[in-house]
């Protein structure tokens, strides 16, 4: 009689397939390819309406290159998962201008604080990044004052919750660190700003991590622990106000997403006419209304959409006039084999370009981000063995 084979033990079943990580990573690199595309057009006198209308071309362009073999006949969905946006100096973020707003001949200027944020999607699986570049900084002209401690402070910020976004740490722990680091350089994160988890079609899932919050808003938010192949969209987003507080302006609402939770039989025959042009365009993901086929009908029939939580608008808030916002967006998946920036690091920050008076000098969050993103698995078993 056959000796019994030693069972093997069962493997545990992935959240992400292989394949799923090959479309994140097409999704990424398109992203990384069109963002340094963009950085190099962000010069000055370049108009951002211009700057956001290329950025979306270059978008659907790249993704309609891709994946266009129909896997048992069924055709992938493809496109930009978030508008193409370049928000200002204190404009936080979603700033996208249509032709007709008072504010579409904006352009840049030197020494502006500029946030490119673009996101990108194969099959539902977004890639969404956001950078921050000074409009005519170089490194024989670098960045200073509160300008530059804005942007270092939300870089390192940004390195601190990249190493901190780890499998069975919590939501606080980003928080914290943030913070913290940003309170080196006398700056704040933006007040309530919300990082969610990602799956397919989803990019504002349940499971998030918030910024400077009221105390209301630490009461209404979940405390998560970040577990094994969950993907997440990590947006961090700092001021060099005293606060952190942003409140809407004058700027219109461009940019606007279904809400994948609510349903609710639309009454105006608009409405149901621009939401269905919406989902067919843009399906789960945010959609600039530019890209509707009559502005202004498009503005009308989202009214009774948004009133009744079907739509949710991306609103432009603003911090103080005086006062800077640096940004960084990255979309980071927590595999068995260590966290993966399925986004790259900035294009255009680097030390040499932005100088402070101010360092880092906590020894915590120093070690923190003196530790490599991926820990070699290897050696730290090998570590283990020798003890």
């Amino acid at each position: 009689m056959a000796e019994a084979q030693a069972s093997k033990p069962a493997e545990k079943p992935r959240l992400i397939s292989e394949a799923d990580i090959t479309k994140y990573k097409s999704a990424g690199d398109i992203v990384n390819d069109v963002m340094k595309k963009l950085i190099a057009f962000s010069v000055e006198g370049a108009k951002v309406i211009d700057l956001c209308i290329e950025g979306d071309k270059l978008l659907e362009e790249a993704t309609g290159a891709v994946h266009n073999k129909a896997p048992k006949g069924v055709k992938i969905s493809k496109g930009i998962a978030f508008p193409t946006c370049i928000s200002i100096n204190n404009a936080v973020a979603h700033f996208s201008p249509l032709a007709s707003d008072s504010l579409a001949s904006q352009a840049l200027a030197k020494d502006d604080v500029v946030k490119i944020h673009i996101g990108a999607h194969i099959d539902g699986y977004a890639a969404i990044s956001a950078e921050t570049i000074v409009v005519g900084a170089s490194e024989q002209n670098p960045v200073i004052g509160k300008r530059a401690d804005v942007l270092k402070a939300a870089w390192h910020a940004a390195e601190a919750a990249m190493r901190l976004v780890k499998v069975g740490n919590k939501n606080w722990a980003v928080t914290e660190a943030v913070a913290k680091v940003a309170a080196t350089w006398d700056c704040k994160p933006v007040e309530g700003m919300l990082s969610c988890q990602q799956t397919q079609n989803v990019i504002d899932g349940k499971k998030r991590v918030i910024l400077n919050p009221t105390e209301v808003q630490k009461r209404d938010t979940d405390t998560i622990t970040f577990a094994e192949d969950e993907v997440y969209g990590i947006d961090i987003l700092v001021s060099s106000g005293e606060d952190g507080k942003a409140r809407v302006e004058d700027s219109r609402t461009t940019i606007y997403q279904k809400e994948g939770s609510v349903t609710y039989q639309l009454k105006l025959k608009n409405s149901r006419a621009v939401f269905s042009e919406m989902q067919k365009k843009a399906g789960a993901f945010p959609i600039n209304i530019r890209v509707l086929e009559d502005e202004k009908r498009a503005r009308l029939g989202l009214q009774e959409a948004v009133s009744h939580g079907l739509v949710k608008p991306y609103e432009v808030v603003y911090t103080p006039a005086s006062t800077f916002v640096a940004a960084f967006h990255f979309t980071i998946a927590l595999l068995p084999a260590g966290p993966w920036l399925i986004t790259q690091p900035p294009t255009w920050y680097k030390p040499e370009l932005v100088k402070t008076e101010k360092e880092l000098e906590d020894e915590e969050l120093k070690s923190l981000l003196a530790k490599p993103l991926r820990e070699n698995k290897k050696k730290k078993k090998a570590e283990g063995a020798e003890a």
